[in-house]
């Protein structure tokens, strides 16, 4: 099974690591810098990923190209209206040997036996089949007919939704949402990287990414994530800043507090050390900061905080909450 060694990489390995696979994914898209940089946290963490953005932002080309830079197994499953849980999970049919003539069940594994999935405008596809992810991303296996069926490490979900276009959506409900590590928000290039763009992508040549790490290489460094050291002040800041973000908490500011129907659980404080500690490795550091903790906040955040029926109608967007909520909790 890949990264079923339980060996953890050397951190200046992992650093290493990073800086090539955030290099190889630059040949081919250009710019973007922030996107990668939170992908890579989220990916060295062990976390899964829901990205957003117009059409033709190049979201699904990043996924194929971070995909092309590790020896792994990648698929891409198009989530339409029509697609049910076994087109993706996998189905039993029934067999019968031409020898004995007796009948057996053989399960067919569908798309997500893979290490990094692109789960393609997910919101397209009934709840029905968007919750046929939830035992993949979480539990890391697939039950089908009674028989759970284990997945390999490691397991990365990749998630695109286009937040302009809603007519014919089913949007995520909030527990699938809670199980994405980052939501992670692709934005329009800048006017050098878009003439860039215009001007590097119209011609013969090709851009593809080498094959730079292993899946191996992937397990250890998400190990080494795990093993590395976060101060009390560190835990402490991550734990009130989840706690403030629920409306019936005392620590919660009231500036905040006016816009937020439903605050987030503690698998977001979760995210947010892990998060924490995964940026410090990128940054080469072995110990993460409260800074740290600042600089995920948003991507953890953003997907799981309820504002209520006031912001709503004052157009007070749930990254305004959290932005106000960082400006009054301080580290």
């Amino acid at each position: 099974m890949i990264g079923s060694t339980n060996a953890v990489l050397k951190f200046e390995d992992a650093v290493a690591l990073a800086k090539r696979l955030d290099a190889e994914v630059g040949q081919v898209i250009i710019g973007q810098t922030q996107v990668r940089r939170e992908i890579l946290t989220c990916l060295f963490a062990g976390g899964h990923v829901l990205l957003c953005g117009v059409p033709g932002l190049a979201k699904t080309l990043l996924i194929r190209t971070l995909a092309d830079a590790v020896t792994l197994k990648f698929n891409r499953i198009q989530f339409t209206p029509d697609l049910m849980p076994s087109d993706i999970l996998g189905s039993e049919v029934i067999e019968e040997d031409t020898t004995t003539g007796k009948r057996h069940v053989r399960f067919i594994p569908g798309p997500v036996f893979a290490n990094i999935i692109l789960a393609d405008e997910i919101n397209r596809t009934p709840p029905r089949t968007q919750a046929a992810l939830l035992e993949t991303m979480q539990e890391y296996q697939v039950t089908v007919g009674g028989v759970k069926h284990q997945l390999e490490r490691p397991l990365f979900v990749l998630a695109t939704e286009n937040p302009i276009e809603q007519e014919g959506t089913y949007p995520l409900p909030e527990a699938q949402l809670d199980r994405f590590m980052f939501n992670v928000v692709m934005d329009y290039p800048d006017a050098e990287d878009e003439r860039r763009i215009l001007a590097e992508t119209t011609t013969g040549a090709e851009h593809q990414a080498r094959h730079v790490a292993t899946g191996a290489d992937l397990e250890g460094a998400r190990r080494l994530v795990r093993e590395l050291p976060a101060a009390a002040n560190v835990v402490d800041y991550a734990l009130r800043l989840t706690r403030a973000t629920r409306p019936d908490d005392p620590s919660t500011p009231a500036s905040v507090k006016q816009w937020i129907r439903w605050g987030v659980g503690p698998r977001a404080g979760q995210n947010l050390v892990l998060g924490a500690k995964a940026a410090a490795l990128l940054d080469g550091r072995t110990v993460p900061s409260p800074d740290d903790v600042t600089r995920v906040a948003l991507p953890v955040l953003r997907h799981r905080l309820l504002v209520n029926f006031q912001a709503e109608a004052d157009g007070v967007t749930p990254e305004a909450v959290i932005k106000q909520l960082l400006e009054s909790v301080r580290p």
